[in-house]
């Protein structure tokens, strides 16, 4: 039998995802716990991005709708084990975003979007005393995406540079440490310096790291796939060629795809 829901309505998104988990439902979906999720939860957040850098706004509400998708087959699981409903995952949010914005929703004042975020850093602090300035955040985050995190945090109460000078004085100290590294374990740590520095320049320049390098990583992609085909189009063996042709065929690519 077809559903007949108004497919437009967040509360037949709930429906359809208690049938899932329900007597009659879809044995994958019944099977679901909140661990068994997490590779899943994982993909739909990178997929999100992926719609987001590519400008691609109906495959944006596509994939956010696979987002919520998650969300709410999360918070069935927990209401089918007892644990909490949708109802206390909606109320918890809505409370945090009205007491967070005291300047929306209350009479404090903001001047600007760094004021709102240090406001937001120091009620989280009210509402947890003693809690660490750069606790509650996830590790399992991407390593640069946590880094520029743990630095903005860090920046927040005052431990920061006075300028993007020293920021950068302070990576060529660690790029002249990694230079100077003579094993392996010396070498992976000086390294890891060097990109904490990097990270934290990004964030000086107003850049996000992990959107840097995932932009980066996709021109690298598409151009390093467009001197493959060229090659097979030219009867050319890409790896018996020569750096110099290599590099020529590099900046082929690059002028095809800047």
């Amino acid at each position: 039998m077809a559903y007949s829901g108004d497919t437009r309505l967040f509360s037949t998104l709930v429906d359809i995802i208690a049938r899932l988990r329900g007597p009659s439902g879809c044995p994958w979906d019944k099977r679901q716990t909140h661990l068994s999720l997490r590779p899943s939860l994982l993909q739909e957040c990178y997929e999100v991005l992926v719609a987001i850098d590519q400008g691609n706004t109906d495959k944006l509400a596509e994939e956010l709708g696979d987002l919520l998708m998650q969300v709410v087959l999360q918070a069935q699981i927990a209401a089918d084990q007892g644990e909490f409903e949708l109802a206390d995952v909606l109320q918890k949010i809505n409370t945090k975003l009205v007491s967070r914005h005291p300047h929306v929703f209350d009479e404090a004042r903001a001047a600007d979007a760094e004021q709102v975020a240090l406001n937001w850093e120091t009620l989280k602090q009210q509402e947890s005393p003693g809690r660490s300035a750069i606790s509650g955040l996830p590790q399992i985050m991407p390593a640069l995406a946590y880094a520029q995190a743990m630095q903005r945090r860090a920046a927040m109460i005052g431990f920061d540079w006075n300028n993007l000078d020293g920021v950068l004085a302070k990576l060529s100290e660690e790029l002249r440490e990694l230079s100077e590294a003579e094993d392996i374990g010396t070498r992976t740590r000086e390294f890891g310096d060097v990109l904490f520095s990097l990270v934290n320049a990004a964030r000086w320049l107003g850049i996000e790291a992990e959107d840097a390098l995932r932009s980066t990583n996709k021109r690298f992609h598409e151009r390093f796939r467009y001197m493959e085909e060229v090659c097979r189009s030219r009867n050319v063996d890409i790896s018996g060629l020569s750096m110099e042709k290599l590099d020529d065929l590099w900046e082929e690519a690059k002028k095809k795809l800047p």
